[in-house]
């Protein structure tokens, strides 16, 4: 069959994702393949309310293969590996046009290994890297059997891919880049992050172990923060399945704050904050994207504090300082979290001056370093998607 004949097709595509994070992304690729093809496209696989907005009829719940940490494995591994049964074989016994694995690698890439076993000549595409410039570098290596091209977030991953031998890598760009004008003050507001009291995020993670582990040092550091700033207006936003453990959380706090669980309040207070505090994650470069200094903290299990130093390949875990190649945002982690050093800097971000201004200047220039042109990271990924699928086609 030739191009054109394919062109006049509806597209199949069998997608997978994992994780909350994973079906927004895959949202956004469905909703742009869709755009591209004129033809139509029909979506199979395994994903959450997002993708089956965009007609995904999932195959399972994705939940099942959500729970991928080291302790829930062990719990739900018969279930898990039913369900990595499950996808290869409703692949196998139909093979769609392309397969898109988004995020989700624990689960992903065993899946597309018993697919590339069986179907040589597939398409097969992975959305979002995993962190081989972390840790595990070998994970590269053996992806590149089975993966035709990996779609990366961050600018630095295809070198990191290629220096590892992964597969073929193509950076589409961070999706946060979507949420610049939902993130960014007007002027209004610009005018609040400089007015009395200062608003001052505090964000202590997003999962119920990494609130347990930090809420206390955040508790402790606020403390300490109101000798030095005696009138600060504190906000902390949280997802709705954790207020309750939120709200016990600073309940044993010397100084509580405003308490925030939908989307819209939790922009708006970026659009107005000063500075902020947060968990080390995604979340330091949403805060680096919206222009707010920050100071950042983290701690793991005892054990895994120990292990890291000779597993762990960065030197740093804030994502704007790995993709600046510079220690901006200053982080206190594990055996160095230090609550008065914490409470005095946040002190200095909030009243402004030198360290204030460092932080700002490196901030400004991610626009440059993470740009990937007018096109949104939803547009590029569909379009390296559909790229893929021609290729594999032209050596077919």
């Amino acid at each position: 069959m030739t191009a054109e004949n394919e062109a006049d097709k509806p597209l199949d595509v069998f997608i997978i994702a994992g994780e909350e994070s994973g079906d927004a992304l895959a949202e956004g690729l469905m909703a742009e393949l869709t755009a591209l093809h004129p033809a139509g496209v029909r979506f199979r696989g395994v994903g959450g309310a997002r993708m089956q907005a965009q007609g995904l009829q999932s195959l399972f719940p994705m939940e099942d293969i959500t729970a991928m940490g080291f302790a829930q494995v062990i719990g739900g591994l018969p279930r898990i590996l039913k369900r990595m049964r499950e996808a290869a074989q409703a692949i196998i016994a139909h093979p769609p046009d392309i397969l898109v694995m988004v995020d989700a690698p624990d689960f992903t890439h065993r899946v597309a290994h018993k697919v590339r076993a069986r179907l040589r000549d597939l398409p097969i595409v992975k959305y979002v890297a995993p962190t081989v410039w972390v840790w595990r570098p070998g994970r590269a290596k053996t992806m590149a059997p089975d993966f035709d091209r990996v779609l990366a977030l961050l600018p630095f991953e295809p070198e990191a891919m290629h220096e590892l031998g992964g597969p073929p890598t193509t950076y589409v760009g961070h999706p946060l880049f979507n949420e610049l004008d939902r993130l960014r003050p007007n002027a209004q507001e610009a005018g609040r992050r400089g007015a009395k009291p200062p608003v001052l995020l505090v964000l202590p993670g997003s999962r119920r172990a990494e609130l347990a582990r930090l809420g206390a040092t955040f508790g402790e550091v606020l403390g300490l923060l109101r000798t030095h700033v005696p009138e600060v207006e504190l906000v902390l936003p949280t997802l709705p399945r954790r207020l309750a453990q939120v709200e016990a959380m600073v309940a044993t706090w010397p100084v509580k704050p405003r308490i925030v669980v939908e989307e819209a309040e939790k922009l708006a207070a970026f659009r107005v904050a000063r500075a902020a505090l947060a968990a080390s994650g995604t979340v330091t470069l949403e805060l680096a994207l919206a222009g707010i200094p920050t100071v950042a903290a983290y701690r793991v299990p005892w054990l895994e504090g120990r292990i890291a130093p000779y597993i762990i390949r960065v030197k740093t875990a804030i994502l704007p300082n790995l993709i600046l190649g510079e220690s901006a945002v200053p982080e206190y982690l594990q055996w160095y979290i230090d609550p008065p050093a914490m409470a005095s800097r946040l002190a200095r971000l909030l009243d402004g001056g030198e360290e204030r201004e460092a932080q700002l200047a490196a901030f400004a220039r991610l626009d440059q370093v993470m740009g990937v042109g007018d096109d949104p990271p939803s547009r590029r990924a569909a379009r390296a998607v559909l790229e893929t699928l021609a290729e594999k086609r032209g050596q077919a």
